[in-house]
């Protein structure tokens, strides 16, 4: 019976494929696709697989397209490096050769974008570069337009924890700028290494409010003292290097927020620790056209702390 099962035909609108989409500097850019119907994209969180997105969208997939980026240095792009210190106005361009792309290809104007953490601050940065045309209607997930804490403006990341929290950051690329050329995260001194992986664990359990979540996240990521020395973390030194960016550049895209007419919805997460929500709803109210959902248990990460609800909203997004 089993093997039965595994030589049915899957639907065409069920099977993920990869495109590859030429960016402005000739770098092609793998995109997963998925799905029938009019075309959506979603662009994923900082050190996040862009097949994450499957399981909250394979429902959806016989009526829409969905288009899944894999930004540099992160899943399928794993090997395609930055050639800017600034990644996310890269990662901006990067997205309007996409959205410029999709829109060729299904003969339309503009298309639906989701987008969540790192992704929204990408967002932020395209409609400052490149405006609203091509894009119809956007769902910001849990991220303020803002990094850094200012004098007219203390909803940056962290809140008022920032200070703390950046110091620990700027701690871990300070103790391994010596090894920046390092070709492998294994060459790494191991007290090194642990510290790392133990920074990361805690900006990970900082993104989430469930207990169950954090468990998880406790489960997946801590290793003893033999794996952790054998483990070789591939991205590690991309994740510095917009560590490092993050920490540095006075990411503010403040100004682009009235060029924003199109319908947004802001999702926020009611326990969020990276942007406190207060700070987000101050967003909604600044943006000409924006509603807003709130899930009050669920912290930053929103779909591993609400997966249904974070399916629910879009659904109803897209559908609309």
């Amino acid at each position: 019976m089993i093997k039965k099962l595994l030589t049915l035909p899957i639907p065409g609108q069920y099977q993920v494929q990869t495109a590859h989409i030429t960016t402005t500097d000739g770098t092609l850019l793998p995109v997963s696709t998925i799905g029938q119907g009019p075309p959506v994209l979603m662009l994923h969180a900082y050190g996040m697989d862009a097949r994450e997105f499957l399981p909250f969208i394979i429902p959806l997939a016989n009526k829409h397209t969905f288009y899944l980026p894999h930004l540099r240095g992160f899943g399928l792009a794993q090997p395609i490096g930055l050639t800017q210190f600034d990644f996310v106005r890269q990662y901006a361009e990067d997205a309007h050769s996409i959205i410029e792309q999709i829109c060729q290809w299904h003969k339309i104007q503009a298309l639906p974008v989701a987008a969540i953490s790192m992704g929204a601050q990408v967002m932020w940065s395209y409609f400052e570069k490149f405006g609203i045309a091509r894009v119809s209607r956007y769902l910001n997930i849990d991220q303020n337009p803002a990094i850094h804490n200012q004098h007219d403006w203390q909803g940056g990341l962290f809140g008022s924890r920032q200070q703390e929290v950046f110091d620990i950051f700027r701690g871990v690329i300070d103790r391994s700028l010596p090894y920046a050329d390092a070709e492998s995260f294994t060459h790494l001194p191991f007290a090194l290494k642990r510290h790392a992986t133990d920074v990361e664990r805690l900006f990970s359990l900082l993104s989430v409010n469930r207990t169950r979540s954090k468990a998880f996240i406790q489960a997946m990521t801590y290793k003893n003292d033999p794996k952790l020395a054998l483990y070789d973390h591939s991205i590690w030194n991309h994740k510095r290097q917009c560590l490092q960016a993050y920490l540095t550049l006075p990411y503010d895209f403040r100004g682009a927020i009235d060029k924003v007419t199109i319908p947004v919805v802001n999702l926020i997460g009611g326990r969020s620790k990276l942007y406190a929500p207060k700070w987000q709803q101050k967003v909604t109210q600044m943006l000409p056209n924006a509603t807003e959902i709130v899930l009050p248990k669920a912290g930053h990460a929103i779909p591993l702390d609400e997966p249904i609800g974070f399916y629910k909203v879009l659904k109803r997004f897209f559908e609309e």
